[in-house]
């Protein structure tokens, strides 16, 4: 059974939140210890991750030099948060297979990920990153080519667009890779949203991917049976902090639509990742499952977290 695991942005810093070198280390020690143990079982591993935190890091480091030198573009900002968490999550597994005792190596691949040039979501940035800013410091940014938005008292905050992902460019090398057994990490954040020419060359864009949707495109590249996204919480759950809250257990990807069109997922934290499971089962993926790293064995073999499966 090959798995694609996909760990959240959170699930690269400590419990509360901080993105430290030294907590991301540690985050990604434990995520480490979890694929060793499904590796020992006879899983093949993929893993993918997000990188909201870390963009936020750079993009604070862009908007405190921008008076000095030129704010690096949110493709490179990518493409850095791919490497070195690709680095930081190779490290960390190769020490845990070592203990393990299990003859394997990991790589990363820094990797890109199409998006059409006529993306609705490209083409109309909506979806805000980064701090909020006074109006004075956002100007600054502004006539770097950035586009902000006044949100009122808060401040001012950045807004990019966020495209559907498409084709992911280093999929052979990824499946490659895998092939010949490695475990391998790659499509971090989702992917460096490309967009390609009608002469094929690419080129990057300011934007961003939804890291589940990227997870789904690269669960069914690598051809896996299972995909895990990985979050904060056990599972998915009807009418959250309500006193009726109901944990949802193993759902026909039908009902688990019908649920999300009901409004249940929040749309900027369980909806995409609800979405990515219902795509991924929906286009012939064995299960879908959303839970902890605490439940990651359970939730590879289906019996633990929210198991999307098809009708």
């Amino acid at each position: 059974m090959r798995v694609l695991l996909a760990l959240g942005g959170n699930a690269m810093t400590a419990p509360d939140g901080r993105a430290r070198p030294e907590d991301q280390v540690a985050a990604a020690r434990r995520a480490a210890g979890a694929v060793a143990g499904l590796l020992a079982a006879g899983t093949e591993v993929v893993l993918t991750h997000g990188n909201g935190p870390q963009v936020g890091n750079l993009l604070v480091k862009n908007e405190l030099a921008a008076a000095v030198v030129p704010p690096v573009p949110l493709d490179w900002c990518g493409a850095q948060t791919q490497g070195t968490l690709g680095f930081v999550l190779t490290t960390a597994l190769d020490a845990a297979l070592t203990r393990a005792g299990i003859d394997r190596r990991s790589a990363a691949v820094v990797t890109r990920t199409v998006v059409a040039g006529d993306d609705p979501g490209l083409i109309r940035p909506s979806k805000p990153i980064g701090r909020y800013l006074p109006a004075a410091e956002a100007a600054v940014l502004v006539e770097h080519g950035q586009h902000w938005e006044d949100r009122g008292e808060r401040g001012w905050r950045r807004v990019v667009g966020s495209p559907e992902p498409l084709e992911i460019v280093d999929g052979s090398a990824i499946r490659a890779l895998v092939d010949a057994g490695f475990v391998v990490v790659a499509n971090g954040g989702g992917g460096i949203p490309v967009v390609r020419a009608p002469d094929g060359s690419l080129t990057g864009v300011e934007a961003v991917i939804d890291k589940d949707l990227g997870a789904a495109l690269l669960a069914r590249t690598v051809r896996a049976d299972v995909l895990v996204i990985g979050t904060d919480v056990p599972q998915a759950v009807l009418r959250f902090g309500t006193p009726d809250a109901e944990p949802l257990g193993v759902v026909a990807v039908s009902a688990m639509r019908a649920h999300a069109a009901g409004g249940h997922f929040a749309g900027g934290s369980m909806g995409p990742k609800v979405d990515a499971a219902c795509r991924f089962v929906e286009a012939g993926g064995t299960r879908a499952v959303i839970t902890d790293l605490d439940h990651l064995p359970d939730a590879a073999a289906g019996a633990a977290g929210t198991v999307v499966v098809p009708d």
